[in-house]
């Protein structure tokens, strides 16, 4: 049976080129990066290493790059360290990832006023809404750079530099996160440009080692971090330095400016585009989010009178992995919060499915998988008691 891979936006495979550059520092360089003898450091040197690739690849200084243990962990430390007294407001949209949605509810549970910014019916927030949302005790904006479940684009750019002349006239300037860790593979990562203070990465989303993430914090801003008891990252994040992971996620993130790179974002949308065509031909099927501002690895596609869950079962019976939205929310019967969040009727939002292309996917891959595609949704909706 032919496997099909349609679930990067869960996650990557490791790069080959990643796993050659890990492996050293598992066995031979094992060296703890905190330790003074040679083998020390030769494992610190591989940090700082990496220190150097991510600051070059985000334009910031490397000593404004903190290494976390994955995109979660970077979420969560904004936000729990901004509101550590549990006073103040923060601004967040209604389509977050888990690990800021939820982040901002335990915080709204303990005190802190939040205002949760719905995006308009394409998937796009409107910049304009979130900067009428501030307040005199409005401390932090969190807005993610790219939705992980529709794939949809944000105005982080333009946030940040309306945010900046607001800032001018305040005593107390607000703090400015961004979730980015479905973007880093595909859309400009210039700190300069986002004007953010907060910007969080994961390594497994750009085909480098899971458990492995970047917090960049500009300089200035102090933080309480979630874990103490060590003086790693100038005491912003205490623990051992996961060398081989370090390792591997700044080789795949300088894998990302390569002109191969550039070739392969063409050669995904291309991919993608063709899905798309193909799959909106099928009847009672339409796309979830804006058709322009969305990632070019991204079709999400509501499905008339079908339970996604049904589908995306039937699709892994066939060989095809995907999703019917964020690998962190799979476990909840719950309707998508992403799609009741732009509007669709909670009846019909569990016949969603996502679809996120991958480097190594094919045109033969999305031909036969528009194949199988066609023939399940036949037999889905012939049982169905909506049709």
């Amino acid at each position: 049976m032919k496997k099909i891979y349609f679930d990067n936006a869960a996650t990557t495979h490791v790069d080959q080129r990643v796993l050659k550059a890990m492996l050293p520092y598992f066995s031979n360089d094992f060296g703890n990066a905190s330790s003074l003898h040679s083998l020390g450091q030769k494992a610190e040197a591989a940090v700082l290493k990496t220190k150097d690739i991510i600051s070059d690849f985000l334009n910031c200084k490397a000593e404004e790059v903190i290494f976390t243990s994955g995109g979660t962990e970077s979420n969560n430390t904004v936000l729990k360290s901004v509101f550590s007294d549990y006073q103040g407001h923060l601004i967040t949209s209604a389509f977050e990832h888990p690990s800021v949605l939820d982040t901002a509810k335990f915080l709204n549970k303990r005190g802190v006023e939040v205002t949760f910014i719905k995006p308009e019916s394409n998937g796009v927030v409107d910049y304009q809404k979130v900067l009428k949302a501030i307040k005199s005790n409005t401390r932090l904006i969190s807005i993610m750079y790219v939705n992980n479940e529709i794939g949809t684009i944000q105005p982080i750019g333009k946030i940040g530099k309306e945010l900046a002349e607001i800032n001018k006239d305040r005593e107390k300037k607000i703090l400015f996160h961004t979730d980015a860790v479905q973007a880093t593979y595909f859309v400009p990562m210039d700190i300069v440009r986002l004007r953010v203070d907060f910007l969080s990465m994961s390594g497994h989303k750009i085909y480098g080692p899971k458990g492995i993430g970047v917090l960049y914090i500009k300089n200035g801003i102090r933080i309480t971090p979630l874990l103490h008891g060590g003086h790693q990252e100038n005491g912003f994040r205490a623990g051992t330095y996961n060398v081989p992971s370090i390792v591997g996620l700044g080789k795949a993130i300088s894998l990302l400016t390569s002109s191969e790179h550039a070739k392969e974002v063409v050669k995904i949308k291309k991919l993608r585009d063709s899905l798309m065509t193909k799959v909106l031909k099928i009847k009672g099927v339409t796309l979830n989010g804006d058709k322009i501002s969305r990632l070019p690895n991204n079709a999400n596609f509501l499905f008339k009178n079908i339970e996604g869950e049904s589908l995306l079962l039937k699709l892994d019976m066939e060989g095809v992995a995907c999703s019917t939205g964020s690998a962190c929310a799979s476990g909840s019967l719950q309707a998508s919060h992403v799609l009741l969040s732009i509007g669709v009727k909670p009846e019909n939002a569990h016949g969603s499915l996502r679809l996120t292309i991958g480097k190594d996917n094919t045109i033969r891959d999305i031909d036969h998988f528009v194949d199988v595609l066609k023939s399940i949704v036949k037999q889905l909706r012939s049982f169905s008691p909506l049709r």
